[in-house]
């Protein structure tokens, strides 16, 4: 069973806590959204966050979803993206 984010050290050394860093990445990825509409979407729930700092989590974290998802028993989707990832 993958870490979770709050106990993962992957995630040391960030000012945003492991939660926010996760949500983050997974909306781009899962919903293709801009980093300034997730900039947007945090900002609506009172976090500030630069989508340079968001550009540089999904670099950082974003190969680690295919991974976690083959981990849960995800699927990928004939066009190579995943289908489901829980």
């Amino acid at each position: 069973m993958p870490a979770s984010p709050a106990r993962d050290p992957l995630y040391r050394g960030y000012r945003f806590p492991p939660e926010i860093i996760a949500c983050a990445v997974w909306l781009y990825y899962l919903f293709h959204l801009s980093y300034r509409d997730i900039e947007d979407l945090l900002a609506e729930r009172g976090i500030e966050v630069s989508y340079e700092a968001l550009r540089l989590w999904c670099r950082a974290f974003g190969r680690l979803w295919p991974r976690g998802c083959a981990a849960t028993g995800a699927a990928q989707g004939g066009s190579g993206t995943w289908t489901r990832c829980s």
